[in-house]
């Protein structure tokens, strides 16, 4: 009984550890969720540019944002993607971290097969499933008022999961919602319509987010993956999905059904975030009361590291 109490001691300590260890002081790593905001990383990494950098990178996936942030917030990442509401939220809180750069990846604002809804202004009064307090949420609010309509003009649901959303939306039990890739190709090879998109309606939402200490301390690194991240966004620019497609279906979650006629957005240079697009979303949160009046959307923007 003692030997197996002292086993199950050490693989607890060992547990804990592996649940502790920190990153390594030569290389980055960059967490991420599901989403086609890293797609220039994940192609520099399968076509091998990090290797050529001389640049040890490590894209780690997480499926649930509160596991993302206590990884970031505890130094078990370097950076992360990340919508601007939570950026915002989390340095308001206190967390000391910067907003790099902005993301190119569109939330799709969608409508159901059963509907006519052909834009914006036809989701008065329709069921929108909504994520409360979210980038969803925030998305669709912005696309309402870009119309000339308020939130309280629809009828909001409140689904967290995405998946759960893309199932009601498909079973005619919502009229619309919000969605990214590759959920929202899977909605239209179903049948449904996609109205437009936060990129059409020209504001950005998600971005990368760095912690201080790794800014201060590797500097010269993220700078180098930002080089990297330009190799891979012109790769996806000067080819097609079947070049990529195995970073699509591994990386993105797509299956081969999903990429037939699926859009592949178009993805800049890294480039900063927009003061306008964080105002806008410090803005929506203030009003919400989830942070204070005097936070200051430029406190979150780091200086110079995409120009030096």
């Amino acid at each position: 009984m003692k030997r197996v109490f002292l086993f199950s001691l050490i693989i607890i300590s060992a547990l804990l550890l592996s649940c502790t260890k920190k990153v390594q002081d030569d290389a980055v790593v960059l967490g991420v969720m599901p989403s086609m905001d890293y797609l220039p990383l994940a192609v520099a990494l399968e076509q091998g540019y990090f290797e050529d950098a001389g640049l040890k990178f490590t894209i780690k996936k997480f499926f649930s944002a509160v596991e993302r942030d206590a990884a970031f917030q505890s130094g078990n990442i370097d950076g992360t993607v990340i919508d601007y509401t939570g950026a915002v939220l989390q340095r308001a809180g206190g967390i000391p971290l910067k907003l790099a750069s902005a993301c190119d990846a569109p939330f799709y604002i969608v409508a159901g097969k059963h509907t006519k809804i052909a834009d914006i202004s036809g989701l008065k009064g329709k069921k929108t499933a909504v994520s409360q307090n979210t980038v969803i949420d925030y998305c669709i609010d912005r696309a309402l008022a870009l119309a000339g309509l308020k939130p309280a003009d629809i009828e909001k649901v409140e689904i967290n999961r995405i998946p759960m959303r893309y199932e009601m939306l498909d079973s005619g039990k919502i009229d619309a919602t919000a969605l990214p890739e590759p959920f929202a190709s899977k909605a239209r090879n179903t049948g449904n319509t996609i109205i437009t998109s936060n990129a059409e309606l020209g504001f950005a939402i998600t971005g990368i987010i760095w912690t201080e200490k790794a800014l201060s301390e590797k500097r010269e690194l993220i700078k180098k993956l930002y080089s990297v991240y330009n190799m891979g966004a012109l790769y996806i620019r000067t080819h097609n999905i079947d070049d990529m497609k195995g970073a699509l279906i591994a990386e993105m979650g797509f299956t081969e059904e999903e990429l037939a006629g699926a859009a592949i957005p178009h993805y800049n240079d890294a480039l900063p975030p927009s003061l306008e697009d964080l105002t806008a979303v410090s803005e929506w949160l203030i009003e919400r009361g989830l942070i204070d009046r005097n936070f200051d959307p430029k406190s979150l923007i780091v200086d110079g590291i995409l120009t030096e």
